[in-house]
């Protein structure tokens, strides 16, 4: 008798794990090599070698120090790349304080949930970002923050939140304090008091907070330890046979942990480079950036490799001292890694595959791979990971080609989502965490992903998920039910449209909803499409079928299923 293959991997490695914290990998980075660069900010035109970046952490880490931001205080950040977010990462993480990233594109009753349910006390925010008014934001939750002095101010509504740290200070109210006044206090601390708060700190310490969407509505707090991000971020890289002779463009957002993790970690373990083209994405300016600063290895979602390539300026950039990087986020269409393959000499690009909770990197294809396998699948498993596939009803293993969800186990499970036990309790079993993906998995350990036991819509790389928009949807007096569903879109691979039933003798416009929406939620999260409709599809027990509403919407909107 045949036994067949379960579809379970285990990444070996002869390359051990790092045991030690971000801050201390951070100044064994800085010592073996001080002189090469570390950070770009084409936007800011500030560049830094890792001696220099050095020195701004410590100042930032003595700042935040004597402002009396102590282990284990949540510090957040509201703000696009630049470097202010750079070197806060490695200033919170030398001195213990865990770091809560704020996605730029929340509104108010995002912040508010994120400010409160991490008890954040010191917030770091951009003054303004394309139509983005932060201070106005933060003011309108907190508008002590017009009238008290920096060292006065606290809030009725967010009683966490102590000090207020604007990077404009053209636009810092009356109570904020500036970047400049932050690193200005460094001199009251001095070198040994840092160095001794960061002997006290264990890689196993949490470091970070990332909020995920949640299937629950709330938003939850991903909470990752040192070990977790630092470990991931030094094999990603690794898996690209980085050297401290790279040089990364990272145009994906900082808050994300493709960019915190796979970018800024990725370099800072192997002593290459971090380049920021821009605040936001651009798809010239990072091709500039690839040309100018002869980068080897460049990241992105699908939709940026599309835009840059699509641009009509491509032809004008050299991109020829490429040769790999990352896209992640989104299935890659085989035209576009071929496209990213000739014209932009990305020959080793590889594919990446994880979540939030796992650091976030599980698998990886080699540099090497076919491309068929590096367009239909994920790769094949991290070092020092475990993976495998499970019937989602009875939680067996089961056989290669059998579809299942995916669960991981390993260092890079997060440990757990902040002050939410019964979320971890579920997702986090026998240490396997429980992704809510399905896939199958082949005779090689390749892994493709084939669909989603959670309805998360992936819009452009951004992960949605629909119940947190239906429960905001659910405070207009004139809804009565609300259901949100992902459709196919053509840009951005899903588009979120939402089903909504109104009360007797309300009436509501598309327009009205779309009122409703704006500045209160992100804007990748407002629905696309609206249908305003009295009946849901449902099983005969009452359960609504989403993917009854998805064939219809699909049908009538005359789009490609």
């Amino acid at each position: 008798m045949t036994i067949k293959a379960l579809s379970y991997v285990s990444g070996t490695s002869d390359t051990p794990l790092k045991g030690m914290t971000i801050g201390d990998m951070f100044d064994e980075t800085v010592s073996k090599y001080p002189n090469n660069d570390a950070l770009i900010s084409r936007h800011q035109n500030l560049r830094y070698t890792y001696q220099e970046l050095q020195a701004e952490v410590d100042k930032c880490a003595k700042g935040l120090m004597h402002m009396g931001v102590t282990k284990g205080d949540r510090v957040g950040m509201w703000s696009p790349n630049n470097t202010q977010w750079c070197i806060t990462q490695f200033a919170t993480a030398k001195i213990g304080a865990i770091l809560v990233n704020i996605n730029p594109s929340y509104r108010t009753h995002e912040l508010e949930y994120a400010l409160k349910q991490s008890g954040t006390n010191t917030l770091i925010v951009q003054g303004q970002f394309k139509a983005s008014h932060y201070v106005n934001m933060i003011c309108e939750l907190a508008p002590e923050l017009k009238t008290a002095t920096p060292a006065s101010f606290s809030s009725e509504r967010l009683p966490d939140l102590r000090r207020v740290i604007c990077l404009d200070e053209d636009l810092a109210t009356e109570g904020m304090w500036t970047w400049s006044d932050l690193i200005s206090m460094h001199d009251q601390v001095t070198d040994a008091e840092l160095r001794a708060l960061q002997s006290t700190l264990q890689f196993d310490d949490p470091i970070n907070i990332q909020y995920t969407s949640g299937t629950t509505g709330a938003p939850k707090g991903a909470t990752l330890s040192h070990h977790n991000i630092l470990n991931n971020g030094y094999f990603v890289a690794r898996g690209m046979d980085f050297t401290d002779k790279d040089r990364l463009v990272i145009p994906v957002p900082l808050y994300h942990c493709f960019g915190m993790v796979m970018g800024n970690l990725g370099c800072v373990t192997h002593g290459a480079t971090m380049i920021y083209p821009s605040d936001g994405f651009d798809p010239e300016t990072t091709l500039q950036a690839v040309a100018e600063e002869k980068a080897t290895a460049l990241y992105g979602v699908p939709t940026m490799f599309i835009a840059e390539l699509d641009h009509p300026n491509f032809n004008q950039y050299d991109l020829s001292t490429l040769r790999t990087g990352i896209m992640a986020g989104a299935v890659c269409p085989i035209e576009v890694m071929k496209k990213v393959i000739a014209h932009m000499h990305m020959k080793d690009v590889t594919i990446c595959y994880g979540m939030t909770e796992t650091s976030p990197v599980s698998f990886q294809t080699k540099m090497d791979a076919p491309i068929e396998k590096r367009v239909s699948t994920v790769g094949t498993i991290h070092p020092h990971l475990e993976v495998k596939l499970v019937d989602p009803e009875t939680g067996r293993v089961v056989e290669r080609g059998e579809k299942g969800e995916l669960c991981t186990r390993g260092y890079s499970v997060m440990l757990g989502y902040w002050n939410n036990e019964e979320a971890t309790t579920k997702s986090i079993v026998n240490g396997w965490m429980h992704t809510g993906d399905l896939a199958e998995m082949d005779e090689e350990g390749y892994v493709a992903i084939t669909g989603r036991i959670k309805d998360m819509i992936i819009r452009g790389g951004e992960n949605i998920y629909p119940r947190e928009i239906e429960e905001f949807l659910y405070t207009h007096p004139d809804i009565s039910d609300v259901q949100v569903i992902g459709i196919p879109d053509d840009k951005y691979g899903e588009e979120v449209m939402a089903w909504v039933s109104l009360h007797e003798g309300k009436d509501l416009t598309e327009a009205d909803l779309r009122e409703f929406c704006k500045g209160k939620i992100a804007h990748f999260k407002v629905p696309r499409y609206f249908k305003i409709t009295r009946d849901f599809p449902m099983t005969v027990t009452g359960k609504i079928q989403k993917f009854k509403m998805r064939e219809i919407s699909t049908q009538e909107l005359g789009l490609k299923g």
